[in-house]
């Protein structure tokens, strides 16, 4: 008897074919059934070359150019037909068992859109993520990032899930629409996290997942021109999209004290002057941005995600 798999591994490549055997080999040691779709966005290293020779029982999605995470991933998710999607870096590499415990913890509830992996940096015994929160600043945070790994081992509800390891729902996806565009790269798990909240479903930390992961693989460093724009303009995109007028009228004055904030933050590393372009361009492109529209059986949901925002200030401090 063939057994149907209920869960399709999605990963985006580009120029990455120095992580992908320690990726794959350690995806072909789980204990799980599922399919795999690599979506190749333009990388000229050979890495879809290299994937049809060495793991031909993957298949590949390829782009003539790069066309981002957001873009890349719905592609993968638009080719899947299973019950469960699984983000993956190409930069990660999973531990036994990983696939097994997301899947056993996305079972226990039907209203868990995501699970968060517990994301250990490669090669260290250091947390690089265990969930990911936001806050009503506009600023995200990595939960326990560069804690002994030794902590952080129980479940519980956190914001949204890094997308370089996360367990999503396929229903729920097609409920309330794939990753944003518009976002290139960076903050698009963070804003379709607060689209299923508004919806009233949530998101849930699972630490028996393990993932090691190579920090910044594909883009080269935490802090540089390119990932301080997006991420800058990104910022401006998710409370602009996903807050009712009302709501974003009330919390503006906090998100432009965290902008500034952050622009000191940038500015000692030498990258304020990308984090002000980043701003910049994502004001002066909002009507590229479509509002989620405003119902009122989620009122309750958007007292909920404000009350999450203010309560997760405190955790900066």
């Amino acid at each position: 008897m063939k057994f149907l798999p209920d869960l399709t591994v999605i990963i985006p490549n580009y120029n990455g074919k120095h992580f992908l055997k320690d990726c794959f080999d350690s995806l072909n040691l789980q204990n799980h059934i599922f399919k795999v779709i690599v979506v190749d966005n333009g990388s000229d290293d050979g890495s879809a070359n290299f994937i049809k020779e060495n793991y031909p029982e993957f298949s590949v999605l390829e782009n003539k150019e790069n066309l981002g995470f957001a873009k890349a991933v719905n592609q993968g998710i638009n080719a899947s037909e299973t019950e469960y999607i699984f983000l993956l870096n190409n930069d990660v590499k999973l531990k036994e068992n990983c696939i097994s415990n997301l899947i056993d913890c996305i079972k226990e509830d039907e209203d868990i859109f995501a699970v968060a992996s517990k994301m250990i940096q490669y090669g260290r015994d250091k947390i690089d993520d265990a969930g990911d929160e936001y806050t009503l600043l506009g600023w995200t945070k990595k939960v326990g990032e560069n804690k002994p790994s030794n902590q952080y081992n129980n479940r519980k509800e956190v914001f949204s899930a890094c997308a370089g390891a996360a367990l999503y729902r396929q229903k729920i996806l097609d409920k309330i629409g794939y990753f944003d565009e518009n976002f290139f790269a960076y903050m698009e798990d963070v804003d379709i996290s607060y689209r299923a909240r508004i919806h009233g479903f949530k998101c849930i930390y699972c630490p028996q997942a393990v993932v090691y992961h190579h920090a910044s693989g594909t883009s080269g460093s935490r802090y540089n021109q390119f990932k301080t724009r997006l991420a800058a303009r990104n910022n401006v995109y998710v409370p602009y999209k996903n807050m009712p007028w009302p709501q974003f009228a009330l919390n503006f004055i906090f998100l432009l004290t965290g902008y500034f904030i952050k622009y000191l933050f940038f500015l000692r590393k030498n990258q304020g002057k990308y984090y002000l372009e980043g701003l910049r361009e994502g004001f002066n492109t909002l009507n590229k941005v479509e509002k989620v529209a405003y119902s009122n059986k989620n009122l309750s949901s958007y007292f909920k995600i404000q009350w999450y925002l203010i309560k997760n200030i405190f955790s900066y401090m």
